[in-house]
């Protein structure tokens, strides 16, 4: 057996194939387990926060990472022989100081058009209000629009992701957090030409406060 050298690109303390001890559980693999926690996530999860999450050092979480990214790129991962694999819809980004699985550009397109398609017209009267929220406050993040709402959102918030009124437009400098605005879809649904058509939003408070809080 060929023992390891300190010039192996991998620690000798990380191992990716250490199971994960869940009571009530057969042993959990690790890439499989963080793979898992990006698969229903609805924002970028930090390498601090999976490996909270999964209770595995930040280094075995990197390379667990590292594999899957390599994986979905079709790429040999970095510590196996074999041959380049196929290359997936999706893809494994590093956005906002996290990690988060995305369409590839290319298919962008695609998915949006069959969303739609399966999506009904009308919208519920929670993803109005959100909606109204968004266009008046963007960009804003779910969290600030739940706080202003006093309801979780994130569900309405994929209802309109998916529906193309709005998008992700960047992220919080401070906390990461993805931020959304309108498209031009909306515009042209209200049919108006820009967002400064939208009426003022003081007449529609009832407390007849000048805007929403700022926080």
């Amino acid at each position: 057996m060929t023992s390891k050298t300190t010039d192996d690109p991998v620690d000798a303390e990380v191992s990716v194939s250490t199971p994960l001890d869940v009571p009530g559980q057969p042993p959990l693999d690790l890439d499989r387990a963080v793979e898992a926690i990006l698969f229903i996530a609805d924002e970028p999860q930090s390498v601090v926060q999976i490996a909270a999450g999964v209770g595995r050092p930040v280094a075995e979480v990197r390379l667990a990472i590292e594999h899957l990214r390599a994986d979905c790129d079709g790429e040999p991962a970095i510590d196996s022989a074999s041959g380049r694999g196929i290359q997936r819809a999706f893809e494994l980004r590093e956005v906002g100081g996290g990690w988060r699985y995305y369409v590839r550009p290319i298919y962008d397109q695609l998915v949006a058009d069959v969303v739609c398609a399966q999506s009904s017209s009308r919208l519920s009267q929670a993803a109005l209000e959100t909606l109204s929220v968004i266009a008046y406050k963007q960009p804003v993040s779910r969290s600030q629009v739940a706080s202003i709402r006093a309801v979780n959102v994130d569900g309405v918030v994929r209802t309109l992701l998916s529906r193309g009124l709005v998008a992700e437009v960047d992220t919080d400098s401070e906390t990461g957090a993805i931020r959304y605005g309108t498209t031009p879809l909306l515009l042209t649904s209200l049919g108006i030409n820009s967002l400064d058509e939208l009426p003022p939003i003081s007449p529609l408070l009832d407390d007849g406060r000048a805007g929403f809080p700022d926080d």
